[in-house]
C-alpha cells in the first residue's frame, strides 16, 4: 500500500485509540504517534500536488505553436472578427449611452428650462433637439439647412438653441449680441441665419449689423452686450458642456443621447424618429 494509506489508516486507529486494533497484512511498523503520520500525510500531499504543476506546465502549449493555430482558425473564418468589432462597438456604444443618461440626469433643468436660452418650432413639443453652437464654426454653418428642414418638416419638434462661443473673442462678442436677440420682439431665427449666410469670420459688428436689421437699436445693444446678465447666460452653457464633457461645436442632445459633430438631416430624424417610438435614440432590434 501506499505511504499516503497506511498513514491515513494508522492516523485513523490512533485517533480512534482503545476502539479496537486493525492490522494491515502484511503489516508495516506501526505508527502510534498522530504528528508523525500527520507529517507524513503532509508530506505526500505536498509531492502530489508539486508532481499535478509539472504535469500542468508540461502540457501549455509553445506560443510559437499557438499563434499560428490561433491565424489559421480566424483565417479560416474571417467574419469572427467582424462579429467581435461589432459586439465591441455596440458594448462601447452602451456604455457611452449610460455615461451620458447620468450626466444628463445630473444637469437636469439647466439643460431644458435654463433662461436666456433660443427655443424655436413647438415650445409643447414632444420631442427636443439641443443644439450648442459657434457663429464661427464652420460645421455649425453647413449644419444650418439640417435644422431649418427640421423646423420646417416636424410640427412636433422642440429645438433649444445655446449659444457656446469656443472659438475665439469674436464668436463671444456675437454670443452676446445674441443673448439680447433672444430676449428681444424679433425673430431670432432671422439673426440666426443671417449670421451663419453671412461671408467671412461673425464679429461683433456682423451681429449688430443683423440685429439692426431687425429693428433693434445698435446703442442699446452695445451698451447691454457686457452686462452680468448676459454673461450668465453663456456661462450657464460653458458649466453644462463641462458637466457634459462636451468640447466641440455642433453638439446635439436628443433625449438620452449626446451627439457631437454635423451628423446630416437624416441621422437626426431617425433619432428623433426613434424618441417616439421607444424613447431613446436608438432603439432595440427586434
Amino acid at each position: 500500500m501506499s505511504r499516503l494509506v497506511i498513514a491515513v489508516v494508522a492516523l485513523a486507529a490512533a485517533i480512534a485509540g482503545g476502539a479496537g486494533a486493525f492490522y494491515l497484512k502484511p503489516a508495516p511498523e506501526p505508527v502510534t504517534d498522530i504528528a508523525a503520520v500527520r507529517a507524513i500525510v503532509e508530506e505526500v500531499l505536498s509531492e502530489r500536488d508539486a508532481a499535478a504543476r509539472v504535469e500542468t506546465a508540461s502540457t501549455e502549449i509553445d506560443p510559437a505553436e499557438l499563434n499560428p493555430m490561433i491565424e489559421d482558425y480566424l483565417m479560416g473564418d474571417p467574419t469572427i472578427l467582424q462579429r467581435l468589432s461589432t459586439a465591441l462597438d455596440t458594448r462601447v456604444q452602451a456604455e457611452e449611452r449610460e455615461k451620458s443618461r447620468t450626466a444628463l440626469a445630473a444637469v437636469g433643468d439647466d439643460l431644458y428650462e435654463a433662461e436666456g436660452h433660443v427655443v424655436l418650432g413647438n415650445p409643447e413639443g414632444d420631442v427636443t433637439l439641443v443644439e450648442m453652437f459657434d457663429y464661427n464654426c464652420g460645421y455649425c454653418r453647413q449644419a444650418l439647412p439640417d435644422l431649418a428642414q427640421l423646423l420646417a418638416e416636424d410640427p412636433n419638434l422642440r429645438v433649444i438653441l445655446k449659444e457656446f462661443p469656443i472659438l475665439s473673442q469674436e464668436s463671444i462678442e456675437a454670443a452676446r449680441v445674441g443673448v439680447l436677440v433672444a430676449q428681444a420682439d424679433v425673430d431670432y431665427w432671422d439673426f440666426h441665419e443671417a449670421l451663419f449666410t453671412s461671408r467671412g469670420q461673425v464679429t461683433k459688428e456682423t451681429a449688430l449689423e443683423s440685429a439692426e436689421a431687425l429693428g433693434l437699436s445698435r446703442v442699446s445693444l452695445e451698451l447691454e452686450m457686457n452686462t452680468e446678465k448676459v454673461a450668465s447666460v453663456i456661462q450657464d452653457s460653458y458649466e453644462i458642456a463641462r458637466a457634459l464633457n462636451i468640447t466641440g461645436t455642433p453638439t446635439y442632445i436628443i433625449g438620452d443621447e449626446i451627439i457631437p459633430g454635423a451628423i446630416g438631416v437624416e441621422e437626426l430624424r431617425q433619432r428623433i424618429a426613434n424618441m417616439r417610438e421607444c424613447g431613446s435614440t436608438a432603439c432595440p432590434s427586434e
